[in-house]
C-alpha cells in the first residue's frame, strides 16, 4: 500500500515554508530587511532556535543574507534577472530599449487584463491609491517622486494579476529601469504636455481596472506604452538633431 508514517513537523520547517512563500508571492522584497529576531518569533510564535534554524537554511539555500549590524535582508541578487554581462549590453545598444518596451506592452497588456478579471477588491484599492498619489505629487513637479510612483502604479497591476512567474519577471524588468539601464525615466517628465497625458493614460488605465472592464485596461496599458515609446524615438531625433546642430556651429565659429 502506498502509505507512508506522518511525522511532525519541526517548527524551524514551517518557518523556512512561511518565508519562502512571502518570497515567492512577492510580499517580501529583494532588499528588504526582516523584523528583528525578537519581534518576528513573536509574530511566528516559534522559539528563537527554532527561528534561528530556520534563517540559517534560508540563508544557505540564497533566499536571505545577513549584514552586519543591520540585521537579515531578502537577497537582493533575487531581483537580477540577468547576469552583469548582459546587462552591460543592454546599457550600450540603443535596439534594446524598444525590445523592452515591447515586452513590457504584451506582458503589462496581459496582466492588466487578468487583474481586471482576477484581482480581489483590495489590489484595485492599491492601484486607486497610488493612482491618486501620483495626481498629489504631479502640480509639485518632482520627477523623482514622479518616477517611483509610475513605476510602483504599473507593479501593482502586475501583482494584482497574481502569477507569480510574471510578477518576479516584472520586478527585475523594473529593477533595471530604476537604475538606468534602459533609459532615463526622468526624460517622460521634461514638458508639461508630456507630464500632462502621461497622467492621463494612467486615469484611464486605473478607471478600466477599476470597472473590471479587461479589453479596456489592456488597450489602456498599450496606448500608454505606444506613446512612450513614441516619445523616447522623437527624444533620440532631438538629441540627434542637436548633436548636427552643435558641429555646424563648432564650424561657423572656426571659419
Amino acid at each position: 500500500m502506498p502509505f507512508t508514517p506522518i511525522t511532525p513537523e519541526k517548527l524551524s520547517c514551517a518557518v523556512v515554508r512561511q518565508i519562502e512563500l512571502l518570497i515567492l508571492r512577492g510580499v517580501l522584497r529583494p532588499g528588504q530587511r526582516l523584523p528583528s529576531e525578537r519581534e518576528l518569533s513573536e509574530k511566528l510564535g516559534v522559539s528563537r532556535p527554532s527561528l534561528r534554524e530556520a534563517i540559517a537554511s534560508l540563508q544557505e539555500s540564497g533566499l536571505l543574507t545577513s549584514r552586519a549590524g543591520s540585521g537579515i535582508f531578502v537577497d537582493d541578487s533575487l531581483a537580477a534577472a540577468f547576469p552583469e554581462a548582459l546587462t552591460r549590453l543592454f546599457s550600450e545598444h540603443q535596439e534594446a530599449v524598444f525590445d523592452y518596451i515591447a515586452f513590457r506592452r504584451d506582458l503589462e497588456g496581459l496582466a492588466a487584463e487578468r487583474a481586471a478579471l482576477r484581482g480581489s477588491e483590495t489590489d484595485l484599492k492599491v492601484i486607486n491609491t497610488i493612482y491618486c498619489k501620483m495626481e498629489g505629487v504631479q502640480s509639485k513637479r518632482n520627477q523623482n517622486d514622479e518616477a517611483r510612483l509610475d513605476a510602483e502604479f504599473h507593479m501593482a497591476i502586475v501583482e494584482a494579476s497574481h502569477n507569480i512567474v510574471m510578477l518576479h519577471m516584472m520586478r527585475s524588468m523594473f529593477g533595471l529601469l530604476r537604475t538606468g539601464v534602459f533609459y532615463n525615466r526622468q526624460v517622460m517628465f521634461r514638458q508639461r504636455t508630456t507630464r500632462a497625458v502621461l497622467l492621463q493614460q494612467h486615469s484611464a488605465i486605473n478607471t478600466a481596472l477599476q470597472e473590471r472592464d479587461p479589453a479596456a485596461a489592456r488597450r489602456a496599458v498599450e496606448e500608454h506604452l505606444d506613446y512612450v515609446e513614441k516619445c523616447l524615438i522623437e527624444q533620440q531625433k532631438a538629441e540627434h538633431n542637436e548633436m548636427i546642430a552643435k558641429q555646424r556651429y563648432e564650424h561657423v565659429r572656426e571659419m
